[in-house]
């Protein structure tokens, strides 16, 4: 059943890129290939700061990296390439990562999926969104919680720590994740010329 679901996906993706004609179809799988890269040096360069910072200071040191350093990295790759990079969620820890109404859309199929067996490694969605008289190609891909992040994210964080957290995100709902749950994904959005 899942592997059916995981095909229909796949067909119905293939179908939008299939319906732009074969320049534009090489030049969407090109945008989601550049998407994949610019996501994993977000993830790459993140995970290097947070595993740092524990090693520094523990716990507690991480969450001013997710606070300063996730935006600035995020930033810093969205100016190198000229699009938009980031994070968002259903559950937000930063209300400054919150959805477009696409993402949420797109967060939410993320969780239907999961539920209904989805590998969340395997969690992607990408396509090419007209309005305003301009196109932009959006990709978006889940963010399974992973191990070391149960310790802020799970559902047991310590009491001292989540102080900390809330003094930092008083309004903070990004607690009380179980393994491999979605936490979130990782958002790209390309202007196309």
């Amino acid at each position: 059943m899942t592997q059916c679901r995981a095909l229909l996906a796949a067909m119905f993706t293939m179908s939008l890129v299939w319906g732009t004609g074969a320049a534009q179809a090489d030049d969407v799988s090109a945008r989601a290939q550049a998407s994949r890269a610019a996501i994993k040096e977000l993830a790459s360069r993140l995970k290097g700061e947070l595993v740092q910072a524990i090693k520094a200071g523990g716990p507690e040191s991480a969450i001013s990296v997710c606070k300063v350093a996730a935006p600035s990295i995020a930033s810093d790759i969205s100016e190198k390439n000229g699009w938009r990079v980031g994070r968002t969620a259903l559950r937000l820890r930063n209300p400054g990562n919150a959805p477009d109404e696409w993402e949420r859309k797109v967060l939410e199929r993320f969780s239907e999926q999961l539920e209904q067996g989805a590998d969340p490694e395997k969690l992607e969605h990408f396509e090419v969104l007209d309005g305003n008289g301009a196109s932009n190609f959006r990709y978006m891909k889940a963010i399974p919680l992973a191990k070391p992040c149960l310790t802020c994210h799970g559902p047991a964080v310590e009491p001292s720590l989540y102080e900390e957290i809330k003094k930092l995100y008083p309004s903070d709902q990004a607690v009380g994740f179980e393994l491999r749950s979605l936490r979130g994904a990782f958002s790209v959005s390309q202007p196309m010329k």
